[in-house]
């Protein structure tokens, strides 16, 4: 991994470091273009030669009902590590809930906001080089509290035209309607223009590669109608760590989101002096070589870096600059950064926030940290804002709405108060 120190960087070579590793968008969307036209025009059997060239698998349908499909047989471990993240999950979703406040902001105005859920939405869970039934939790369980009416999750099938058997457990525990047997770009089309069998849905949630994200980008922007959570792309991962860090954590840290693809990035903060930097080196290059998927995390090891800075205000400064997708703070004391952080201290590695804490693992990337957040309850609910006024609120506050009319040049605006305050008036006087 590259080094640099912050002191001896330029503004501009500082910013140069904000830069992810670099994604052509122009030659994407080229290729992601005709995907999405293809099955707006032709609907399954677009989705079929996709899955087909991309999955390796021949399909009949692409659409099955999860209420008709059979639960899964899972060894018992395995639904129970699922079950406990399921009720963590659900735990902290629920308590998002946000009660119902009515205002009345002068006598006889009254203004509250309530929330509806959006009635058919899409998940997007991952498959190519991983399963990742733990994305189907975090989409589907704040999805399931909202009260969707259409949960849509759509997932790449095995060859043989078969669902992953973790994933189908989860979507069953969190009330997915359908699954959609198709990944990349093509379900993500499938999803917001509606085919044959699958539903058409209004937000399409979940990460992906750069042409599952490049599908969302141009599909929200068509006459799909469809809104997306975040530009949602490759994993990363940021780590502070000072001279009380175990290197072997630190690099265990680095290597967890490493291993997601080689076009994940990983940056590790030297916040002081005293830091092991050999050490941790030492440690990712050991621990590296052992993992199954130690080719991709070496490759996006390639193209990430190490900053040393001189203490952690400068860290956490540059830790906002980035904006990661993740932010680890294995320092003395975290807690005293908690206005700053993710995940606190050495015993919280992420990949607890990954699976099963609670919290949601899917998250803005590529700096869009700045100004997205993750998957909540919120992101699958609208609010609606509703106003009530009695004559007496109505005589308080129309004269201010028609002057303001006025100033405006928008004559009906002010009519349509005036009108209701003359025949307020004309009541008031007749015998």
């Amino acid at each position: 991994m590259k080094s640099y120190k912050l002191s001896e960087l330029s503004d501009g070579e500082v910013r140069s470091l904000m830069a992810r590793p670099r994604i052509d968008f122009s030659s994407v969307f080229a290729l992601v273009n005709p995907i999405v036209d293809h099955v707006h025009k032709r609907g399954d059997a677009a989705v079929k030669e996709y899955t087909l060239r991309f999955d390796k698998a021949e399909l009949d349908k692409i659409v099955e009902i999860v209420s008709e499909l059979p639960d899964p047989l899972l060894d018992a471990s395995v639904k129970e590590a699922f079950d406990v993240a399921y009720s963590n999950i659900y735990a902290f979703h629920a308590a998002q809930r946000t009660p119902e406040r009515n205002v009345e902001n002068m006598k006889g105005v009254q203004c509250k906001r309530v929330a509806r859920s959006i009635n058919s939405v899409g998940l997007y869970v991952p498959g190519g080089t991983a399963v990742l039934p733990s994305t189907a939790l975090m989409l589907a369980v704040p999805a399931q509290i909202a009260g969707c009416k259409t949960i849509v999750l759509a997932t790449p099938p095995a060859q043989d035209g078969t669902i992953c058997k973790e994933v189908l457990y989860c979507a069953k525990k969190a009330g997915v309607t359908h699954i959609l047997k198709a990944g990349g770009a093509q379900a993500i089309s499938a999803m917001a223009w509606g085919t044959e069998t699958c539903p058409k849905v209004e937000k399409v949630f979940g990460p992906g590669n750069q042409y599952v994200t490049a599908a969302k980008m141009i599909l929200q922007n068509s006459e799909a109608m469809v809104a997306i959570d975040m530009p949602a792309g490759p994993s990363e991962v940021l780590v502070i760590a000072d001279k009380h860090a175990i290197p072997r954590h630190v690099a265990a840290d680095l290597l967890s989101q490493a291993e997601h693809g080689p076009d994940s990035q990983v940056v590790l903060v030297i916040a002081g002096e005293g830091v092991d930097v050999n050490a941790i080196e030492e440690e990712l290059s050991k621990q590296c070589q052992s993992l199954p998927r130690g080719e991709f995390a070496a490759k996006a090891l390639s193209h990430s870096f190490i900053v040393y800075a001189c203490d952690m205000l400068e860290s956490i400064n540059f830790s906002n600059l980035y904006a990661p997708e993740h932010l680890i703070v294995n320092v003395k004391d975290a807690e005293k950064w908690e206005g700053f952080i993710e995940n606190a201290g050495p015993w919280t590695p992420e990949s607890v926030g990954d699976y099963a804490s609670g919290t949601n693992h899917v998250l803005p990337t590529y700096g869009y940290a700045r100004m997205y957040g993750g998957v909540s309850l919120d992101s699958f609910l609208k609010y609606i804002t509703v106003q009530s006024l009695t004559e007496e609120g109505l005589r308080k506050l129309g004269p201010y709405v028609a002057t303001m009319a006025e100033v405006e040049g928008l004559d009906a605006h002010k009519r349509a108060v005036t009108l209701r305050l003359e025949d307020i008036e004309t009541r008031q006087v007749s015998p």
